[in-house]
């Protein structure tokens, strides 16, 4: 190497080094500073009054909390058939096929907490069971909830259905006629 290229090979490490020791410094203090917003977010997270707050919000999440505070959306307890409940936040606008995506991701949280991954058929879940309010089934997707009399603080509850093929209406006749076929041939 000339003298000329050691000195530029000089002056070039002595230029790195700071830069880097300044991102290495920029790096330790981005880290501490999502460590701390870590922390305060999960102690917001503990407090009693944002208990209905899931742990990772996203955005829809807090704006439907948001609605409902000021009253543009509702809260509806849905009630499985082992008697356990979960509640879901909804617009008031919402429709059927809302309600049933809230229940689903409700679900899918609460399971992803308890046990980690575990998948669920949901084809097979409204494929076998819908939702009814006071007796009547929820059967029409795009109807708004409303409409069959939903209010806020409103219990839903699933109760076990077939739909069948021809209409894709629930009837329990599919079911029955299915066990009945089973019987006449054994």
């Amino acid at each position: 190497m000339t003298e000329t290229e050691q000195k530029s090979n000089i002056n070039m490490e002595s230029k790195t080094t700071p830069e880097a020791s300044v991102s290495l410094e920029g790096y330790k203090e981005s880290n501490i500073k999502k460590a701390r917003l870590q922390s305060t977010l999960a102690a917001l997270l503990e407090d009693p009054i944002l208990s209905d707050v899931p742990k990772k919000p996203t955005l829809s999440d807090v704006d439907a909390l948001l609605s409902l505070e000021f009253g543009s959306a509702m809260r509806i307890n849905v009630v499985k058939l082992d008697a356990t409940s979960l509640d879901v936040a909804l617009m008031n606008s919402a429709t059927v096929k809302d309600l049933k995506l809230a229940i689903k991701k409700k679900v899918n949280e609460m399971e992803q907490s308890k046990m980690g991954h575990r998948h669920i058929s949901w084809k097979h879940v409204w494929g076998n069971f819908c939702l009814s309010y006071h007796n009547e089934k929820l059967l029409d997707d795009n109807a708004a909830v409303e409409e069959y009399g939903i209010r806020n603080n409103s219990q839903v509850h699933f109760v076990p259905c077939v739909a069948s093929k021809g209409s894709r209406r629930h009837s329990k006749r599919r079911r029955h006629r299915f066990f009945h076929g089973l019987s006449k041939r054994m």
